[in-house]
């Protein structure tokens, strides 16, 4: 199928049949029922191309018979598990011969969100883990939703919506998703910044400065009262609680997402949110987020 089988601003769901992308199709179908989003559901399968020079050697016909059999009964899994979400759910379903990245880069370009497993099958397999995933969170034309596997082990968390911020377009862009997506849960939203000072001799640069510790997190929170004025003007019924916080960035948002019900960082930032999901920072709020991430990136 093309990329426009993706209805428009459709929530989309990488699906493999593990238990990973089980819980992203959860996340995924919660989401669009809650946005009145319609649901999409893709499988991706890598087509070997068997060709020995100098003939080239079509598929058997029983493997390709296999493989499609395979993806309707794994698409047809996942329309169970959204069905349970969202009875009044607007499901479409996909298979493609593409490999699992440039598929879901391509459905990004009509999506909302799209929405993956850490860890899967077959074209999904380590997702997130190595290159793959940063390609697919650095370069989709949408959010990234990451649905790790201790996110859903208890249920849906009944926390607040967290979102990092330190000023930059990424962030603002950050903050509006956040924002959205608080008020569709009904959820409180805290808006946190990672305060760290450089200090000569201190080697990570945490350490507050002798004075003016104070003064530098009241200043830090002042910021971040400026960023969430016109967002908080279009989204009243919000809670929204400001936390500047001294620390590394990466810990810092870990360590704020262990309440939360979902963590919403952008793409690229400067000061502590610099190269997210490039460097350490975007690895910890990845790999150990009590919570599933959203990244946000600026459109192209």
């Amino acid at each position: 199928m093309s990329t426009s089988s993706v209805p428009a601003a459709a929530v989309v769901a990488g699906v493999d049949g593990s238990a990973g992308s089980m819980r992203a199709v959860w996340w995924a179908a919660a989401d669009a029922a809650r946005r009145h989003r319609p649901l999409h559901l893709l499988h991706a399968h890598d087509w070997p191309d068997l060709v020995y020079p100098p003939v080239g050697f079509a598929l058997p016909v029983a493997y390709e018979t296999d493989v499609r059999a395979t993806a309707a009964r794994v698409l047809a899994d996942a329309v169970v598990v959204a069905r349970d979400v969202g009875a009044d759910l607007r499901i479409t379903t996909e298979f493609t011969t593409r490999l699992c990245v440039p598929a879901m880069l391509a459905a990004s370009r009509l999506a909302s969100l799209v929405v993956v497993g850490s860890r899967g099958l077959g074209g999904f397999a380590a997702l997130l883990v190595g290159s793959t995933g940063v390609e697919l969170a650095g370069h989709a034309a949408c959010p990234v939703v990451i649905v790790r596997e201790v996110d859903l082990a208890d249920g849906p968390h009944a926390g607040r919506v967290v979102v990092g911020v330190d000023g930059s377009h990424g962030a603002d862009l950050a903050l509006g998703l956040a924002f959205e997506q608080a008020a569709f849960r009904r959820a409180g939203l805290t808006v946190v910044t990672a305060v760290q000072w450089h200090v000569a001799g201190q080697r990570d640069g945490v350490a507050p400065p002798v004075h003016g510790e104070q003064a530098e997190l009241l200043s830090a929170r002042r910021v971040l009262a400026e960023a969430i004025a016109g967002w908080q003007e279009k989204y009243p019924q919000v809670d929204v609680q400001l936390e500047a916080v001294a620390g590394r960035a990466g810990g810092v948002l870990v360590d704020a997402s262990a309440a939360a019900e979902l963590l919403v960082v952008g793409a690229r930032g400067h000061g502590g949110f610099t190269g997210l999901l490039l460097g350490s920072a975007g690895q910890a709020a990845v790999h150990h987020a009590h919570c599933p991430v959203v990244v946000v990136r600026p459109p192209r």
